[in-house]
């Protein structure tokens, strides 16, 4: 019998957009939803109330089309303009309060797709197939975290040092690229800390206590994985040290490993248009045969945990589990 697959996740804010959007369709149809463009929209068109904010850009801020605010922050960086450093520093707390604004406490304990995910690969006729080794994310909110927390219970393995990577070998993974939001009293080799986020814009820095680790760790799952699978997570080309991540995950393997891109048919087409040297690129309807009979589904996420689970289990999943509700 073959081995089981090695598997790795990567989530970008598609993946939390699609618990808000698997919760309520009515607020992301109205503009409310958690992707670049929509919280884009929100922060520039309430940055834009402010007169010291607006001075000198108001010109070039305009909250139309599918604005990219990490794109406007380094712009507005790079141009050195007068009171720069207020205004991206207002854009970045803007972002987050509207965050964190939408994803309350009450909505998140709903969200399931993330639990049902854990729960999954938790199930024996999955183990015998697939093993998951480890999660990245580029996403500030700790959605993952909780499921992680929810389902497996235990505390999830950042990785915030060699030491301590070592001391919770036995926990998975959880490697949160950019920081998270409540990375605050975190202990790392027996002191309490607050950890600050890798903010928006171009002015990034991951060559720092605990990012350093973090990265290691990342490109080691990377090149022990056979699979890795992309859950809302767009591949930007604003975020370059991920590209070089995956780029140099290949060198270091020797080999190319396979990337799902769970996502809407285009967009999967796109990335791979995009990404050409990276040859194992399946767009959502190439993935395990065909997996999902729509490429165009309006929930890639809950609609690949649907017909994955389906195909894995079928129809077994327990009927008191968060995999009964995505197959429903």
């Amino acid at each position: 019998m073959a081995d089981p697959e090695k598997i790795v996740y990567l989530f970008g804010a598609g993946a939390t957009h699609a618990e808000l959007d698997n919760l309520d369709r009515r607020q992301v149809e109205k503009g409310r939803g958690l992707l670049i463009r929509d919280v884009s929209r929100r922060v520039i068109g309430k940055a834009r109330l402010d007169r010291r904010f607006l001075k000198d850009i108001e010109m070039v801020s305009a909250p139309k089309g599918s604005p990219n605010i990490e794109l406007l922050i380094s712009m507005i960086e790079s141009s050195k303009i007068d009171d720069w450093e207020f205004k991206t520093r207002q854009l970045k707390t803007l972002v987050r309060q509207d965050i964190e604004r939408i994803l309350t406490e009450r909505r998140i304990d709903r969200f399931y797709l993330h639990k049902a995910l854990f729960q999954l690969h938790g199930m024996s006729a999955v183990k015998r197939k697939e093993r998951l080794v480890g999660l990245i994310s580029l996403n500030y909110d700790d959605v993952l975290d909780r499921a992680y927390q929810r389902v497996l219970k235990k505390v999830p393995n950042y990785c915030f040092s060699l030491e301590e990577g070592e001391q919770s070998a036995k926990n998975l993974p959880l490697l949160k690229l950019h920081g998270s939001f409540n990375w605050s009293a975190e202990k790392i080799r027996g002191r309490r800390r607050t950890i600050e986020i890798i903010p928006f814009g171009s002015n990034k820095n991951y060559f720092h206590s605990p990012y350093a680790f973090i990265w290691s760790r990342a490109l080691e799952l990377l090149i022990q994985c056979d699979k890795l699978r992309v859950i809302g997570c767009s591949l930007s080309q604003n975020d370059a040290h991920l590209i070089d991540l995956l780029f140099k995950a290949h060198l270091e393997k020797g080999k190319a490993f396979e990337m799902e891109i769970i996502d809407r048919q285009s967009a999967g087409e796109q990335i791979r248009q995009n990404y050409g040297f990276f040859p194992n690129i399946k767009a959502l309807t190439e993935i395990e045969g065909h997996l999902l009979p729509d490429p165009d589904p309006d929930n890639a996420f809950k609609e690949w945990l649907k017909y994955k689970t389906i195909k894995v289990l079928a129809r077994r999943a327990n009927p008191t589990s968060y995999l009964k509700a995505v197959t429903a």
